[in-house]
């Protein structure tokens, strides 16, 4: 199959992708790039279909049936990047069963996040340590935002993520889990090296310009904070301090 008008009904159906509400209401996503696409089929993520042009559509063998060839200008208009991919697929978004939840032992919740690079930086985090769910709390940014899909770089379906407003939601799951807030220095805080933690593990971390709520600080059963150089810098940007938490708590 070929494609090559920009004004062709599948061409203008993917563009609309690229707007959260079409992608809640589809329950699909946009993907760009080898990578992205080779990661996603890897694990086991459905994808529709893919446009490619013939020069570039041996890199996507594996994808065969589902290619549809095309060219730059309609790659251009499909992709949200400045640079265009040699490819962009359609995939469906990959949901967990809580399930899950009852089994984990090392879980990250992230409230209210804003900025899309750092939580797909985050979840490719979370990979690399090995954590065995995410919960994103609160009105947080889109996952299969695009933006995202690229900072996770391939990383977005290898740990499971569960989003909830409700903390009756998490008293159902970890009320029996050491909960951690990640917090600025205070009284109650322990600083992270001198902290140990054993068994079930919920670490919280709040949104990148207001911290975590008080909700949540009440819901935690332990305080910590990253000892720094506070004098010079009033805080880690968000995945970075995740990035040593997790090393700290989860590798050490």
């Amino acid at each position: 199959m070929e494609i090559t008008s920009l004004n062709n009904d599948l061409v203008k159906d993917i563009v609309r992708l690229q707007q959260k509400k079409y992608r809640d209401e589809s329950g699909k996503f946009i993907l760009e790039g080898l990578k992205a696409i080779e990661e996603a089929f890897n694990s086991d993520i459905e994808i529709e279909y893919i446009f490619v042009t013939k020069e570039k559509a041996s890199h996507y063998s594996f994808l065969d049936e589902k290619v549809i060839y095309t060219t730059p200008l309609v790659l251009n208009k499909l992709s949200t990047t400045d640079s265009v991919p040699d490819a962009v697929a359609v995939g469906y978004q990959k949901k967990f069963s809580e399930e899950i939840l009852k089994e984990a032992k090392r879980v990250a919740l992230f409230e209210n996040i804003k900025d899309l690079g750092n939580l797909g930086t985050i979840l490719r985090t979370a990979t690399a340590f090995s954590l065995d769910a995410i919960i994103l709390y609160g009105n947080t940014v889109d996952l299969y935002n695009p933006k995202c899909v690229r900072a996770s770089v391939g990383n977005l379906w290898k740990t499971p993520v569960f989003q909830t407003k409700e903390l009756n939601f998490l008293s159902k799951y970890f009320i029996n889990f050491k909960r951690i807030a990640t917090l600025p220095k205070s009284d109650e805080s322990t600083y992270l090296r001198d902290f140990q933690t054993e068994g079930n593990t919920l670490v919280m971390f709040g949104a990148e310009a207001d911290g975590l709520s008080e909700e949540l600080i009440k819901f935690s059963t332990d305080k910590i904070t990253i000892e720094m150089d506070s004098s010079k810098v009033e805080s880690l940007n968000l995945s970075m301090s995740a990035g040593i938490i997790f090393y700290k708590l989860f590798l050490l």
